[in-house]
């Protein structure tokens, strides 16, 4: 089935986040209270909801998305590209702008998206926060009433599950068993927050996220069997 698809059909993506709030010290007394609630199972004992605000991103309740970054590959002839583009800045102007893209470009019913471990993690978090920012679900994230094979979903982590679904490896895992040059070589995603807040250095997040999007890339086409993109076929626009 992979090798039936149409890889001009399939926008690749990868979101970074970060925790809404600076620091535990930023919420109101109420978000306070939310937040040690909602994370008391992953605490346990071993942190204060203070001490545990730093991973606060990877909850859309939480969190916001400070960078997406997409890619998608473009073939004329014999020559094949990949172009990569990125959305950031105010979350509510990012998720707009993405939402654009995707209705003007990738709406019809063949078209998918892609991510690793999109279906836990990229995509509900993308329409989470679309919803609490007042936005209407663009119809390739609008999941209500699909049935399973009606979503237009690919997941790199899924395909690579094989049907083990108690089975997770990440991204760096993945892209070094499969000899692909791994995204991870400045950050990851630990360190995200950091950059953003104490450094604030957004470019330094918006090459990361934009290397992932490659790697995501380049595992599909390792799945497939086929030879991987070379430095000179990527094309950030």
């Amino acid at each position: 089935m992979l090798h039936k698809l149409n890889l001009e059909h399939i926008l690749f993506l990868d979101i970074e986040t970060v925790p809404e709030y600076k620091d535990f010290d930023s919420l109101s007394d109420e978000l306070k209270y939310l937040w040690a609630d909602k994370t008391k199972y992953q605490r346990k004992e071993d942190f204060t909801p203070e001490e545990f605000y730093e991973r606060a991103g990877i909850w859309a309740e939480f969190g916001k998305i400070v960078c997406i970054s997409v890619g998608f590959f473009s073939f004329k002839g014999e020559e094949r590209s990949f172009r990569t583009k990125s959305f950031f800045g105010e979350e509510k102007e990012v998720l707009i702008e993405f939402k654009n893209l995707i209705e003007s470009h990738f709406n019809t019913p063949y078209h998918l998206l892609c991510a690793h471990n999109g279906k836990e993690f990229d995509f509900p978090y993308i329409a989470r926060r679309m919803i609490i920012h007042g936005i209407s679900l663009p119809q390739k994230l609008n999941l209500f009433g699909k049935k399973p094979w009606e979503i237009p979903h690919l997941d790199t982590l899924d395909l690579w599950k094989f049907g083990d679904y108690k089975h997770f490896t990440s991204l760096k895992l993945l892209t070094h068993i499969l000899g692909i040059p791994s995204p991870k070589d400045d950050i990851d995603g630990s360190q995200v927050r950091e950059v953003y807040y104490e450094e604030q250095d957004i470019d330094r997040i918006i090459i990361y996220c934009e290397k992932d999007t490659v790697a995501v890339a380049q595992i599909l086409l390792r799945l497939r069997q086929e030879e991987l993109l070379s430095d000179d076929e990527v094309i950030s626009v």
